[in-house]
């Protein structure tokens, strides 16, 4: 029986305000409206998002998901208080999954977990977010604001994303790749999302107030560049696919590197990628991390995307014409290796 007495218990008394929760949905939904693409539908608040796929002329589509984060590098962000890029890294981590396939990025749907939900750090994100989508030409058709009292430290929260894509069967990536196919390097933007624990670590290590401007470009802090966006790839790959031939397989630079991207290219084939690590310019802030970080350049190779962050196997009669629309399209693009025979010693990456 209710005891009268005692003041009696609601949701919102146990730390969970569905009401501001609610409240967010109706703040966000000018900026969500921006992201509306063809085949869309960006009303917020239904039980799940809608997208018809006929409507954007497929003939004989696979569908093509991923799912991602953004690892520590959250962390940093909600230690200085800047989430201005954080949702582009988000979008960014999905996206670049699907193009590799040579799927084009439809939808997308975020999830924000905390303990107690900030309004105005979640619109931050959520702007973010959209502002990712939007470059990727991606609809943000939902997501999931979950408030968990108790289950994170104050002010904390994490974030995950979900994207889902489409390519014509006969256009699916990878395929056919082969010893002599030559690889490609596309630059990453900077660390983008992956390696951020050894990062936090060299901070750490070496007492860094990342206020501080760098020692090799004083117009810009330690912060700045730790947080600067993930580089999203999608308009310059999917022209370069839709209007040139030789693209065998494409590997996003992410957690493990070189070392272990590429080979998820050629699975369970006896070749190998054979790459130069003197064929492009590495980012100061890399050669930072390797000389002030005393990080050993395997490690580097095996843990950061280390200035590249795409890469192309393509037909070796094709590489010229490949690097050259990618110039056209104001791409720069380095020819890092090619594939070659395995040597009989169990590695799928070897630098030379």
């Amino acid at each position: 029986m209710l005891n009268k007495k005692k003041k009696s218990l609601t949701y919102s008394s146990s730390g969970v305000d569905i009401k501001k929760a609610n409240r967010l949905v109706e703040e966000i939904k000018p900026i969500v409206k921006k992201t509306n693409r063809l085949g869309a539908d960006v009303e917020l608040g239904g039980f799940g998002g809608i997208f018809d796929i006929r409507a954007i002329g497929y003939n004989d589509p696979l569908l093509v998901s991923s799912t991602d984060g953004v690892g520590t590098k959250l962390l940093l962000a909600i230690e200085n208080n800047c989430y201005e890029n954080i949702g582009i890294d988000l979008v960014a981590m999905c996206v670049n999954d699907l193009i590799v396939q040579g799927a084009e990025p439809l939808f997308f749907l975020d999830y924000f977990s905390t303990g107690s939900l900030s309004k105005k750090i979640a619109r931050r994100v959520i702007k973010s977010i959209s502002e990712g989508c939007e470059e990727a030409n991606c609809a943000l058709i939902g997501g999931e604001t979950a408030e968990m009292p108790d289950f994170y430290s104050p002010n904390h929260f994490d974030l995950a994303g979900f994207s889902v894509g489409a390519v014509e069967r006969e256009k699916l990536l990878p395929r056919n790749v082969v010893s002599g196919d030559v690889i490609i390097g596309i630059p990453s933007s900077g660390l983008h999302s992956n390696g951020y624990s050894l990062v936090r670590n060299v901070i750490k290590n070496m007492k860094l107030d990342v206020h501080d401007k760098t020692p090799y470009d004083n117009s810009k802090t330690f912060l700045e560049e730790f947080l600067s966006p993930t580089k999203i790839y999608v308009k310059q790959i999917l022209q370069l696919l839709k209007n040139t031939e030789g693209v065998k397989g494409i590997a996003h630079i992410t957690g493990g590197g070189l070392t272990e991207n590429i080979p998820r290219i050629f699975k369970g084939k006896n070749i190998t990628a054979e790459i130069d690590v003197l064929t492009w310019e590495k980012p100061k802030i890399y050669k930072w991390l390797h000389n002030s970080g005393n990080i050993k350049e395997s490690e580097m190779l095996k843990t950061f995307n280390y200035g590249i962050g795409m890469t192309l196997i393509v037909d070796q009669k094709k590489d010229k014409e490949i690097m050259n629309f990618l110039s056209k399209y104001g791409e720069e693009s380095y020819k890092i290796g090619k594939i070659v025979k395995n040597k009989g010693n169990g590695s799928k990456v070897d630098y030379v």
